[in-house]
């Protein structure tokens, strides 16, 4: 709305709000100073809610480690998600077929885990089971959501496509269907088929990493922030067609007005850590954990980036990974386990290390994932 009266105002005229990086970096700055802000105010009220809760797991040493986390504020990515969207809505074009799209993917899935958030918190109330939705009713919502948007994804790429810019000496193909892989300059190019299937693995599959990844203070939000940074630099790329021309990336038109988006995350994501690092005041729960996951593999599939996702998000690959072989493992063997508890943070918090250690010591190996990504842009 604000880049909207600013454009009227401007009468041809070119500003410095016109520049994705510029409003990218005055989004991050807004859901910064927008969450450390009025976060208090709205743990008083989750606190008034009864919306307290106490993480549990199926292993006693664990709770008795997690005992003085009783009664925190949960559901504190309602505030995330108000000043994502706000910072969207101030900030970028509306215009945008992208910018559109992804307030959809953040609204679905936020409300998503809004509503497997407080199934889980007023269990008590209503006298029913604290599971909250089952897992195949999420997946089924989220991959609804993959089909949906990479239908639209897809279409939209037909009739808007750019090409692949000189100066390769390769056939002019679109971008909406290229595939960009680290370290190999053409790409790869994909049917329609692998496109919808690609995109509905890597929505879904980040956005429940990330929930896999928020099981400690600050972790997850401070891991989100590092990819999100990431994809800010990388959006930026892949919106500028002289830049990625340069660098020998995909250009997707109009996808640049997605900084914004991203330097939202980034900002949203580091006033949350102000109140959730240790001892946390508040924790996101589903509802800001399988939105920002969410958002964050959408960025990547409209920029062409999805193997650059499982680098930059190198440390969500793995907390899932972990998951999933422990499970494996569980029903293979018989009931014996690789680690002590998965996710593999609390592996690690289990064999001694204090939780701020463990989570310090994750966001030290993020930042190596990001550093590893960014590199990886000059080596093509």
């Amino acid at each position: 709305m604000l880049y909207h009266l600013l454009q009227r105002w401007s009468e041809g005229r070119h500003y410095a709000y016109e520049n994705t990086l510029f409003r990218g970096t005055c989004a991050a700055l807004f859901c910064f100073l927008f969450t450390i802000l009025l976060m208090p105010r709205m743990i008083r009220q989750l606190v008034k809610w009864k919306l307290g809760d106490r993480p549990e797991f199926d292993h006693a040493s664990l709770n008795e480690l997690t005992r003085d986390k009783n009664n925190v504020p949960t559901m504190g990515g309602m505030m995330i998600l108000g000043s994502i969207a706000l910072a969207v809505l101030l900030l970028s074009d509306l215009t945008n077929f992208y910018v559109r799209m992804g307030l959809v993917c953040l609204l679905w899935l936020g409300a998503l885990g809004a509503i497997d958030d407080w199934l889980k918190l007023t269990s008590k109330r209503r006298a029913t089971s604290r599971d909250g939705l089952k897992m195949y009713e999420k997946l089924l919502f989220q991959i609804g959501l993959g089909v949906v948007l990479g239908f639209y994804i897809y279409n939209h790429g037909q009739s808007n496509f750019a090409v692949l810019s000189p100066p390769l000496d390769a056939e002019m193909v679109p971008t909406y269907n290229i595939l960009s892989v680290p370290f190999y300059k053409p790409g790869l190019q994909l049917g329609t088929f692998t496109f919808m299937v690609l995109t509905v693995l890597v929505m879904t599959g980040t956005s429940n990493a990330v929930n896999l990844t928020d099981g400690m203070d600050g972790l997850a939000s401070g891991c989100v922030a590092l990819c999100a940074l990431v994809f800010v630099i990388l959006t930026y790329i892949v919106g500028t067609e002289d830049v990625a021309a340069k660098l020998l990336m995909p250009h997707v038109p109009r996808s640049g007005e997605l900084v914004v988006l991203c330097g939202a995350i980034l900002g949203s994501c580091l006033g949350f850590l102000w109140y959730n690092c240790h001892p946390a005041r508040v924790f996101m729960g589903d509802t800001g954990s399988l939105p920002l996951g969410g958002l964050i593999g959408y960025v990547a599939v409209v920029t062409r980036q999805e193997l650059m996702l499982l680098l930059a998000g190198g440390i969500f690959v793995i907390e899932a990974v972990s998951v999933m072989v422990q499970i494996g493992y569980f029903k293979w063997s018989a009931g014996r386990r690789i680690f002590r508890c998965a996710p593999i943070h609390h592996h690690f918090h289990l064999g001694g290390w204090s939780e701020p250690q463990t989570v310090v010591r994750f966001w030290l190996v993020a930042a190596m994932f990001a550093f590893a990504a960014l590199a990886s842009i000059k080596l093509r």
